[in-house]
């Protein structure tokens, strides 16, 4: 897709907000299972995940009449399919709340171009705020190397100063996932190691609220340092890990499949949000 032939229509009814200057009337999220809500449960939420853009919307639509929310997040979705296939779809729909978040699946695969991968990015960027809409863009955890990011450490921080300097460009805010110290906690993450858990989606969901300047009621947890775990257990944990999510992760991609139909988006359609306000399950060796 030619990015630059996304007709963008400035929003008469609604200029890009300042931080703090909010009500949004209209949120779309775009991006992979990070944003599709992937490792936190929720039956009745669409597509079974509830997730941090969930969370973010619940907030926003808060005593806000009319507000509406949709998510185009497709769990799997490269920086080059996000774009392809959600950015003309965003600018349809006239929000004028963005939030923009890819790159996870390119950078953990053999030979990922940071550089390349950004330059990418950047005119999605900037015909999104040509909009009028404000944009959050993403930048990448530094989540320790007990994660499947944190093997690709080096490349993520290089994605991510390429994506400041965008952001600076673009005006657009920075959800700062590598700033967030609490992502280096084991129970931040589900156990594939690859996705955020409940507690995870949780503090994100906070984070961006604040980089938004946004008053919120998400409680932030006080983590407990985990017991001291035994070499012997340590390595356990690692072997299930890559018998149960490593091995079958790379068999998956080197074997070839049949071109399968483009999963739906989670909220193709912009609509208000309807409950998910469960009491959140804090794994052991934490507290509320």
């Amino acid at each position: 897709m030619d990015v630059n032939h996304i007709e963008a229509q400035p929003r008469s009814d609604s200029s890009f907000r300042p931080p703090g200057q909010e009500p949004w009337h209209r949120y779309v999220a775009l991006g992979d299972s990070f944003t599709e809500g992937y490792g936190d449960p929720e039956p009745s939420s669409p597509g079974g995940y509830r997730g941090w853009a969930d969370r973010v919307a619940e907030e926003l639509s808060l005593e806000h009449d009319g507000f509406s929310y949709a998510n185009l997040a497709v769990r799997g979705s490269t920086v080059r399919q996000v774009i392809d296939r959600q950015l003309a779809r965003a600018v349809d729909l006239g929000p004028d709340l963005v939030t923009f978040q890819a790159g996870g699946n390119d950078l953990i695969r053999p030979g990922a171009d940071p550089d390349r991968l950004a330059a990418a990015i950047e005119p999605a960027i900037k015909t999104l705020a040509s909009t009028g809409a404000a944009v959050v863009l993403f930048v990448g955890p530094n989540s320790g190397p007990q994660t499947v990011l944190g093997h690709v450490r080096p490349k993520i921080a290089l994605f991510n100063e390429n994506l400041r300097a965008i952001a600076v460009r673009q005006g657009a805010v920075v959800a700062d996932l590598w700033a967030l110290t609490d992502l280096t906690d084991s129970c931040m993450w589900d156990r594939d190691r690859l996705h955020l858990s409940p507690m995870g989606h949780q503090r994100v969901a906070a984070m961006v609220l604040d980089s938004l300047e946004v008053p919120h009621g998400l409680v932030p947890f006080h983590i407990r340092a985990l017991p001291t775990r035994t070499w012997t257990r340590t390595k356990a944990d690692d072997f299930t890990w890559v018998r149960e999510y490593l091995v079958p992760w790379v068999l998956r991609k080197a074997t070839r499949h049949p071109v399968l139909p483009v999963p739906a988006p989670k909220r193709p359609t912009p609509g208000p949000v309807e409950g998910c306000r469960s009491t959140l399950t804090v794994p052991r060796g934490s507290e509320v």
